[in-house]
């Protein structure tokens, strides 16, 4: 115990960096002055992010600082995301919203549960062009988000999802999204699976986007899965499991 003791009172305080801590958000702060703080009110006034700037967050790094390398990442580690996050924000909450959702959520999902083969199809692309959004909440599962009504039905090789998600961050301008359904209503939570479901799959339309008050360049959409086809490798972790996801991330 006294051992213990004297390791916490000598760890450093997170608001204490390193060197290479230091420098990355520095470099993110002036990434954020010199590039992002043109844009912010113009895009605030629209209502739509610049998609010149998320080019410039994948080339920078930003949009996947936890990937490994052998799968175009940065290898770094969930400090120096929410750091990115911390100086994007400080400028403009919709930038670091968008790195948020993309990297908290969406790579840390692929990187907990993502299988070997679902690691090397997609990691590289998260790292390299496609924006991610996380897919859970509904009409009736905000809060209670183990309420969700989506189905995922199993027809030869696919499944087949129907139904609506409100409130998705990131929706307009992602290309993959992590979407939860559920495989049998009457088992409550345990039929919660966890889907990696493309923009272009047939059935998947992302829908209106709403008009916020704060925050308007982040994009909050409806989707709409109608027959949306989703292969069975596409399932994320293991089918009536996904529950797992929403709860420990």
């Amino acid at each position: 115990m006294p051992e213990a003791t004297a390791l916490v009172a000598t760890a450093p305080p997170l608001t204490t960096l390193n060197e290479d801590e230091v420098l990355f958000r520095d470099n993110v702060r002036r990434f954020a002055e010199e590039k992002l703080r043109p844009l912010v009110k113009e895009m605030d006034e629209k209502g739509v992010f610049d998609k010149g700037l998320i080019q410039e967050f994948f080339q920078l790094g930003l949009m996947g600082i936890e990937i490994p390398e052998q799968h175009g990442g940065s290898g770094g580690r969930f400090f120096e995301a929410i750091l990115a996050v911390e100086e994007l924000s400080r400028v403009d909450a919709s930038a670091g919203v968008i790195v948020d959702v993309h990297n908290t959520l969406v790579n840390n999902a692929f990187l907990r549960w993502g299988n070997d083969e679902q690691k090397k199809r997609y990691l590289p692309r998260m790292a390299a062009d496609t924006c991610g959004a996380y897919a859970l909440s509904e009409a009736s599962s905000g809060s209670d988000a183990f309420a969700l009504q989506t189905k995922a039905e199993l027809k030869g090789s696919d499944y087949v999802l129907n139904g609506r998600k409100l409130w998705i961050t990131n929706a307009k301008e992602a290309g993959l999204f992590i979407l939860f359904a559920t495989v049998d209503p009457s088992a409550g939570y345990k039929g919660i699976t966890a889907f990696i479901v493309e923009k272009d799959f047939p059935g998947f339309t992302v829908g209106k986007k709403e008009d916020k008050l704060g925050i308007r360049a982040s994009s909050t959409c409806e989707l709409i899965l109608e027959d949306c086809k989703v292969p069975t490798s596409n399932v994320l972790g293991e089918v009536g499991k996904g529950y797992k996801s929403p709860s420990k991330l």
